[in-house]
């Protein structure tokens, strides 16, 4: 008989952005998970993966069998609807993230980009899906996401400093903002640090309604030198956004982001494709042509980066949220129980990936079995099965999934 539920261990990374030891939700979770190591102080924690991407994937705890391989022998675990489209796969990635400096000013390329990079570049661009994502806050969560809107760029462009990167044009457009953001990345470093200088001796009401600017520039200058091109395109053109926890927003393919601080639930189509301009070492940019040309000017503004969470038709009982991004690769529910709650998902018509990010209780499976639920434990669940969840304590945990 085949197990449609099976307890995972994901693989964890180290990046240098990322928190140190117990302050990382990511090495908290991941040294939790039966199988991992015991946190180590002296590391960065930055990443844990769950899912069947190659360069980063996750094993059946029982077996150190990898759940790709799993569901190739196991197709009906995924179902029908899947299984058609995608094949016997996970078509999403979800991953917890801890970061403590700003990740790279980046785009994920759409469909079509994806295809050509990768028949162009495989070794960089190893996948031919796009990345359309959410970022769910489990910590305050501060970051960059898509465009302010165009009237207050273009107000911005008037401060003295800024005048040299706008072209000649009688109207401000989405066009001309391309051409702003193409010039900064191309600024030379003497270009951006003197810039950054100027915008600092300006007075913060000169600024409107973005009076933090001449503040922020100085925190990035500290993290990435006062050189780095993301500096001026972060500050000066996109949305600064501070979230609670269970705040979340949702960056679509070729949208402009860059995540600055704090712990969240991350979940992507199964891509790893990334085209980076600021925010990194010179030698690690892409080419900021390519990156100007894949751009969308989705969102915005911040409220429209914003992704609302509703209740969920999944939760028997009413204790489950859904984040419902508009894409067809994945949905996240959010279930919260207090002491002595419960809750029932009904069956799902397709696989899905569940991380506990808080407490305890315990999960009943088909076949009349109990399993505990731990901070750090990670489960895939099969299509077509309920489940019933209960805790005496409380817990809190994510669940990934598509149909």
């Amino acid at each position: 008989m085949v197990d449609a539920v099976v307890q995972l261990r994901c693989g964890v990374k180290n990046d240098s952005w990322g928190k140190p030891g117990k302050d990382s939700v990511v090495g908290q979770l991941w040294s939790k998970t039966p199988g991992s190591q015991p946190l180590d102080e002296k590391k960065n924690y930055s990443e844990m993966w769950m899912g069947t991407y190659p360069s980063n994937p996750s094993y059946l705890l029982s077996t150190g069998q990898p759940l790709a391989d799993y569901l190739v022998k196991n197709p009906q675990l995924v179902g029908k609807s899947v299984l058609d489209r995608w094949g016997a796969e996970i078509p999403f990635l979800p991953k917890i993230l801890s970061f403590s400096k700003a990740l790279p000013l980046q785009i994920h390329p759409d469909l079509d980009l994806a295809k050509k990079l990768h028949k162009e570049d495989p070794a960089k661009f190893g996948d031919t899906m796009h990345k359309p994502e959410i970022a769910i806050a489990l910590s305050k969560f501060e970051l960059f996401a898509g465009w302010k809107p165009l009237k207050d760029i273009e107000a911005l462009c008037k401060l003295k400093p800024l005048e040299c990167f706008v072209p000649p044009s009688t109207s401000f457009t989405d066009e001309t903002l391309r051409q702003v953001c193409k010039s900064m990345l191309k600024a030379s470093p003497s270009t951006v640090a003197s810039t950054i200088k100027e915008l600092q001796k300006i007075p913060e009401s000169q600024f409107g309604p973005d009076q933090y600017i001449p503040g922020l520039l100085d925190r990035l200058n500290k993290q990435y030198t006062e050189c780095d091109n993301g500096n001026l395109v972060a500050a000066v053109l996109m949305n600064y956004m501070i979230l609670g926890p269970g705040d979340s927003v949702w960056v679509p393919a070729d949208s402009i982001h860059a995540y600055l601080e704090g712990d969240i639930v991350e979940c992507m189509a199964r891509s790893d494709n990334v085209i980076n301009t600021g925010f990194c070492p010179v030698p690690d940019r892409d080419s900021v042509d390519l990156f100007a040309q894949a751009l969308s000017f989705v969102p915005h503004s911040s409220k429209d980066a914003l992704l609302p969470r509703q209740k969920s038709d999944k939760g028997m009982k009413g204790k489950t949220d859904v984040y419902a991004p508009p894409t067809s690769e994945f949905n996240v529910l959010s279930t919260c129980l207090g002491p002595g709650e419960s809750e029932v998902h009904k069956a799902i018509l397709g696989p899905s990936l569940m991380i506990v990010t808080k407490g305890c209780g315990d999960m009943k499976i088909p076949g009349n079995q109990t399993v505990t639920l731990k901070e750090g434990y990670i489960f895939f669940i099969g299509q077509g099965v309920a489940v019933e969840f209960g805790s005496e304590r409380g817990i809190a945990f994510y669940r990934a999934y598509t149909e």
